[in-house]
């Protein structure tokens, strides 16, 4: 590998290096102490929670790459007290963990197949790098994995699923079990079968771009492992389909997709880069724009932190030495509509666009120089207090023209739920947590799911969006109307980064969410005077030498 590709490689290493520390500060590092390789400090150190999350025993995996490899600039490679915290948070995964080798996320007796299979998959591929089989750590990774035989979990996330494939596959390698590689292909069987013809995966309500990506990450961990074919007949068309959500300024996903996110996990792309010419270009826009240029998205949180980190250092050491031919800013004009995703992308000379009418109209516009206009849609609040938006996954009216490049979008207003804890009620979640919750969790997070992410609490208020994509501008029609009797409007914005379902791993930065939220004075007063009211916006995209602005009529 040349010196300029060797440049490029490290990118991944020099990012993932500058968190280490922080890690180091995570962890419970005293051995005399009975939380000692616990990752969560609201547990061990604040102790602010009453139970520890089982999803912090990830942070294992990046202390086992660190120790063991000589990334440049690695100060952490070979010293013995990493490895030993590395290992030591793996016992505490064990030791925390339910009987039947559980672990709980966001409250007591959860048993979260998200939380056990993140985990699972990082202590035994930390075990692996290693070498530390013990059989204390070999029993509970069984014990997971006979558990993972006989459950799953509410609602379609096809990441966990991909995940669990990758991590009973390690609990195969490590125990010579044929039982975990067959729990694993069964799970791969769900991927597939939850995997669009159009190359995207079910993330609850439809395709998220952002957990996209950690699916493809972990589907081609487990082809690097399992040398099983059947696998790139999932990741090529996944591949593809991701191809179009990496913008011209490096940033990737957001508000359009199912779930929120902005996720982006390299690892799959440079395992894909020799095989796909797509994967190369996606890496080598994350690598080339968003790294250097600080447009990839921060997830920087305490529990969230270390996602990205193992998947960085992985990239590292899988770097393809077949990069792109063709980078991504030499792709020509193009638009391009998922009818089953309904989503909807425009490039043109001026600027990339990306739409979602599965969300009521949630529209991104980007340049090479950064983002120039987030449209998370509709959010207004009534004089009786309720707060209405347009962006939750609907069944809506369409109609699309990708000809004439016109799309609109019809449907009822939702009200965005907002309930925060209370000392009072989280007395009583608790009291569920230990007696309903404990021998039924599956039904209480289905509740939970219905109550915060799928459910659709639907108003009378109606509205309707029209997008038509020019050449050098995007003209926007919205329109909102008010049932007689219905409360009026105290205020109403366009926003640029609203949302309304929980998903932890939303609401993060990125250079978008920055972008200004656009009062609609005059569709407000429309609406309160007559009851229906309209704005008309665009969006016009000028040339380097007369940049992006805004006209309202």
């Amino acid at each position: 590998m040349n010196a300029e590709l060797e440049k490029l490689r490290r990118r991944y290493t020099d990012e993932a290096l500058l968190y280490l520390p922080r890690l180091f500060q995570m962890v419970d590092r005293n051995q005399y102490s009975p939380t000692y390789g616990s990752f969560d400090r609201s547990y061990w150190h604040y102790r602010t929670m009453d139970f520890p999350c089982g999803m912090y025993q990830e942070f294992t995996l990046p202390l086992a790459l660190a120790y063991k490899y000589p990334f440049p600039d690695n100060q952490f490679c070979g010293l013995e007290r990493v490895r030993e915290l590395a290992l030591a948070g793996v016992d505490f995964a064990r030791r925390s963990s339910h009987r039947d080798g559980t672990c709980d996320d966001y409250f007591p007796y959860e048993r979260a197949l998200g939380a056990l299979v993140f985990s699972l998959y990082a202590c035994t591929e930390t075990v692996i790098l290693l070498d530390e089989k013990r059989p204390e750590f070999l029993e509970f990774f069984a014990r997971r994995g006979r558990w993972l035989e006989s459950h799953n979990e509410t609602g379609r996330l096809t990441n966990h699923q991909a995940l669990a494939a990758l991590a009973l596959y390690n609990v195969y390698l490590l125990t010579n079990e044929e039982r975990f590689r067959r729990a694993s292909d069964k799970f791969v069987d769900i991927v597939r079968q939850w995997q669009s013809d159009e190359g995207w995966f079910q993330e609850y309500e439809g395709a998220d771009p952002g957990y996209h990506t950690c699916t493809i990450a972990f589907l081609a961990k487990l082809w690097k492992k399992s040398g099983d074919e059947r696998l790139l007949k999932l990741l090529n068309p996944a591949v593809d389909f991701a191809w179009y959500f990496i913008h011209p300024d490096g940033s990737y996903a957001g508000e359009y997709g199912s779930r929120n996110t902005y996720h982006f996990y390299p690892h799959g792309f440079e395992v894909m880069a020799p095989l796909n010419p797509r994967a190369a270009q996606i890496a080598d826009q994350f690598l080339l724009a968003a790294l250097p240029r600080r447009t990839r998205y921060y997830n920087d949180d305490d529990r969230m932190c270390a996602h990205y980190l193992y998947d960085w250092m992985q990239s590292y050491l899988d770097f393809s030495p077949v990069r792109s031919g063709e980078p991504l800013e030499t792709r020509p004009p193009f638009q391009k509509y998922f009818e089953k995703a309904r989503l909807y992308v425009q490039k043109t000379p001026h600027y990339y666009a990306v739409l979602s009418l599965a969300k009521g109209g949630v529209l991104k516009v980007t340049t090479s120089e950064g983002p120039i206009y987030s449209d998370t849609g509709f959010i207004g609040k009534t004089t009786d207090g309720k707060v209405l938006v347009s962006h939750i996954v609907d069944d809506y009216a369409l109609a699309v023209d990708v000809a004439q490049r016109r799309l609109r979008v019809a449907g009822r207003l939702c009200r965005r739920r907002a309930k925060l804890p209370t000392p009072y009620s989280q007395i009583i979640f608790r009291l569920i947590n230990l007696t309903i919750g404990r021998f039924a969790p599956n039904l209480l997070r289905f509740l939970l799911q219905k109550l915060l992410i799928v459910g659709k609490p639907r108003t009378a208020y109606t509205f309707e969006r029209e997008f038509e994509f020019l050449p050098d501008r995007i003209r926007i029609r919205t329109a909102v109307k008010r049932p007689p009797g219905a409360a009026g409007f105290v205020a109403c914005h366009i926003a640029s980064d609203a949302t309304s379902i929980y998903v932890a791993n939303s609401n993060v930065y990125q250079r978008s969410v920055l972008l200004p939220w656009r009062k609609l004075a005059g569709l407000l007063r429309q609406v309160n005077e007559t009851g229906e009211g309209e704005e008309i916006f665009e969006v016009v995209v000028g040339t380097d030498q007369h940049p992006a602005k805004e006209k309202l009529s």
